[in-house]
């Protein structure tokens, strides 16, 4: 088995888990809306650049119905999970949304596409979820807040079908242009909800960088990292593998920003990289 859709689909998680740290570097209040928004844009945008100057989008024969789907599928992800953390905190809403994505992930490929989970990914996924929750594991006398818990759920549901949808995008068109006119529609729907607070603030030289930044790594080059490997990868097998997006937060956390990670936490670190290696082994040796 060739593993390097599996790798590519890891690079991406690991991309869009610095984001994280990377917003650190905002200055000033602004909404995760427009963070959104404005990522999407130029992400999208300067693909979409290149994929008009090769002339490699026929509109009239274009796969609207899965580009549509799948813009606003990722749209309303990133609404829902940024939702979520204002009413959960970033650690719940994280391991809520990304945690539920892969089970969510498996059903809708199953009862969708008639794709039965493998053995494998059931384990791998069990690991990793596991790990998950240990990796921000808060204890004492936090209280979850049940709607917010909701918004996070919708939100791991959004990004395994957004993750489904996408696979059967790059079916029918390749994969710079099907990433660029996804991420310019999305960032079309996300206007209404940034506009509130307006452009300026991206005329600080430290906005604007951090914002090329999230638009071209951990936008451009993670989703065409992404969708290439799951021209190859099952859909819920790289909704699993995503999960090394929260660890890569949680680890450069620890190592940058001098934030505290228990025993529990490096336990948890620990059990996604195995759920992680017994997806890649794991289906090296059944193929």
């Amino acid at each position: 088995m060739n593993l390097l859709p599996y790798i590519a689909v890891l690079l991406a998680a690991v991309l869009w888990g610095t984001t994280g740290t990377t917003q650190t570097f905002l200055q000033g209040n602004i909404s995760p809306f427009a963070v959104a928004c404005v990522r999407s844009a130029i992400g999208g945008g300067t693909l979409l650049i290149f994929a008009l100057l090769a002339r490699s989008i026929q509109w009239k024969t274009w796969p609207w119905k899965w580009n549509l789907l799948a813009a606003l599928s990722i749209a309303l992800f990133q609404c829902l999970f940024f939702s979520s953390i204002r009413y959960t905190g970033v650690a719940i809403g994280t391991v809520i949304t990304i945690g539920s994505a892969p089970v969510f992930a498996g059903i809708i490929e199953w009862l969708l596409w008639k794709v039965k989970p493998t053995r494998v990914w059931a384990i791998s996924t069990s690991f990793a979820i596991v790990g998950c929750v240990l990796l921000f594991a808060i204890g004492g006398d936090t209280t979850v807040n049940g709607f917010g818990v909701l918004l996070a759920l919708c939100g791991g549901i959004m990004f395994a079908f957004y993750t489904n949808v996408s696979k059967r995008l790059t079916e029918h068109a390749a994969t710079l242009p099907a990433v660029a006119m996804t991420f310019t529609l999305s960032a079309l729907f996300l206007v209404p909800l940034a506009w509130s607070d307006g452009w300026s603030w991206l005329g600080e030289t430290t906005n604007l960088l951090t914002m090329g930044y999230m638009g071209i790594a951990a936008t451009s080059i993670a989703y065409i990292l992404f969708l290439t490997g799951l021209r190859a990868v099952p859909s819920s097998a790289a909704v699993t593998l995503s999960l090394a997006e929260p660890l890569t937060a949680a680890l450069l956390g620890a190592f940058f920003l001098n934030e505290y990670l228990a025993w529990t936490s490096w336990l948890g670190v620990v059990l996604i990289f195995a759920g992680i290696i017994v997806l890649t082994v794991g289906n090296k040796v059944k193929a």
